[in-house]
């Protein structure tokens, strides 16, 4: 039970860095690139102030690759907001983090069950038909802006299974983030926009949303298999979709609604498999 309850506030959790970034982008309160390193900010600043308080500066962990992967993702994902709305961005995000941590488990050797592997491809299914051409289609260069961002955080995903220390490696890859989103605000040409509920945004997506909630998925994620683990995020959609219907008036339309049901038809299926797949094992165990 109190895995399930953790699962459930991350998912929460991502789905609301969705709806907050595109309130923030939506509404004019801030830029992307302001609203990317003040999400850093506010990751870094929660996780580092956890640590001192604890006395234990010295368990953050410096990793350079993850801490790129962590940006690009950031970032990536506010510029492709500007475009999307909150459902279909998060749809395309974690269709694409599906596919990488799948890919990887495959790669490395992880089975796929029959039940399961069709399963995935329902799911998938479900997401390229929303990006097929049509009146309803989003804008292609925030589609792949937003799939971009869902492989660098497919990627951030795998690394995190074999973390060790994941409070302390969440802190250093924010902290890290830091200075290559700076050095790009500086060296872009728009202006900055930003207002006081655009920091306000910013900080809740980075402190709570994503600080908290990556070090608790960072400890979740080496629990469960990749596809597993991939599988389960593409319920952020149906959360986020609800969030922007409440919060930005985006009711989605018949197309998003019907890809919405595949996936969530695929994601059943993957978590049926894997469950039994677990029974099996305990099973034999037994024997």
């Amino acid at each position: 039970m109190k895995k399930l309850l953790l699962v459930l506030f991350v998912l929460t959790a991502f789905a609301a860095n969705s709806i907050l970034c595109r309130i923030a982008l939506k509404n004019g309160h801030a830029d992307p690139q302001t609203f990317s390193m003040l999400r850093l900010l506010g990751g870094a600043g929660v996780l580092f102030a956890w640590h001192l308080a604890r006395g234990k500066v010295k368990e953050i962990r410096w990793k350079i690759i993850d801490a790129v992967l962590l940006c690009a993702y950031v970032l990536f994902f506010s510029l492709a907001y500007v475009q999307l709305n909150t459902a279909t961005g998060a749809l395309l995000l974690f269709g694409a983090v599906q596919v990488c941590m799948i890919g990887w488990g495959v790669i490395k050797g992880e089975k796929l069950s029959g039940v399961k592997a069709c399963g995935i491809l329902i799911a998938i299914g479900g997401i390229v038909t929303l990006l097929l051409p049509g009146a309803t289609a989003p804008p292609l260069f925030a589609a792949i802006t937003m799939v971009a961002s869902g492989m660098a955080w497919g990627a951030y995903s795998v690394r995190g299974k074999n973390i060790k220390a994941p409070a302390g490696t969440t802190a250093g890859n924010f902290i890290l983030g830091l200075p290559v989103i700076l050095v790009w605000s500086l060296i872009r040409q728009a202006p900055v926009q930003i207002d006081a509920s655009g920091i306000l945004l910013a900080l809740l997506s980075g402190g709570l949303a994503s600080g908290v909630a990556y070090v608790l998925w960072y400890a979740l994620v080496a629990t469960l298999s990749s596809a597993t683990a991939s599988t389960l995020q593409l319920s952020v959609p149906c959360i986020a979709a609800a969030g922007g219907g409440l919060f930005l008036g985006e009711v989605p339309d018949i197309r998003m609604v019907i890809c919405t049901l595949v996936v969530l038809a695929g994601i059943a299926m993957v978590i049926a498999a894997d469950r039994k797949q677990r029974e099996k094992v305990k099973r034999n165990d037994f024997r």
